[in-house]
């Protein structure tokens, strides 16, 4: 079973045109430990992680892929053919959604299309999150609205994107609003006052997925 460091690093590896052995040889390893890295489930101390980084021209966040190292909008350049665009059904765009997350929702305005970040839950099917009473978010109420959510992974050249339409209507029910603080478990990064519930039920859901097999 390969873990997501190991595509990470065979697909870091073949970009640079180096072989297992170079690539061991660089970082003081040999060619069996790296190919147990990029087949197996064994995982590097930090030293060698570094080590590989370096060897690599990278960084240890971008081969960890533990966050983005590179301005927002910029790819990583590397030499491969196109990753293959799949078409995700609902089951799948479900399964990828979870039960809460990050995402984007997008909803219309007297002066344009606006996108706000929301920490949102899913509860029986629908998109929920929480927000102040006087946001953009909570005047939209009553209107369609998209939600979007995804994970890209550029270094692995991989990741999901999924995005949900419907109506956006406010969450006032008693018995429902504890349902969801219950369900809730966290404040929303945003912090302050954000007590009024929404909630998104999709009329429609799509999802595409990319994944770079080297």
């Amino acid at each position: 079973m390969t873990t997501d460091l190991g595509r990470r690093l065979a697909v870091l590896r073949t970009a640079a045109g180096i072989s297992r052995e170079e690539l061991g040889e660089r970082c003081g390893a040999d060619a069996h430990y790296i190919a147990a890295l990029e087949d197996d489930v064994a995982l590097p101390t930090i030293g060698i992680l570094a080590r590989l980084a370096q060897a690599l021209d990278t960084t240890v966040d971008a081969l960890a892929g533990t966050r983005a190292t590179h301005d927002p909008g910029r790819g990583i350049r590397t030499h491969r053919p196109e990753a293959p665009l799949a078409v995700l059904d609902e089951e799948d765009c479900r399964r990828l959604l979870g039960v809460r997350g990050i995402g984007r929702v997008a909803v219309f305005t007297a002066d344009g299309p606006a996108v706000h970040p929301v920490n949102y839950l899913i509860v029986e099917g629908g998109i929920v999150f929480r927000t102040a009473t006087d946001t953009v978010l909570a005047r939209a109420a009553g209107t369609e609205a998209a939600f979007e959510a995804e994970r890209i992974d550029e270094v692995a050249a991989r990741g999901w994107s999924v995005l949900a339409v419907g109506a956006l209507e406010a969450a006032d029910h008693p018995e429902e609003l504890e349902r969801l603080a219950e369900a809730a478990h966290a404040i929303p990064w945003a912090g302050g006052e954000r007590t009024h519930w929404l909630k998104l039920a999709p009329h429609r859901l799509t999802g595409r997925r990319v994944q770079y097999r080297p």
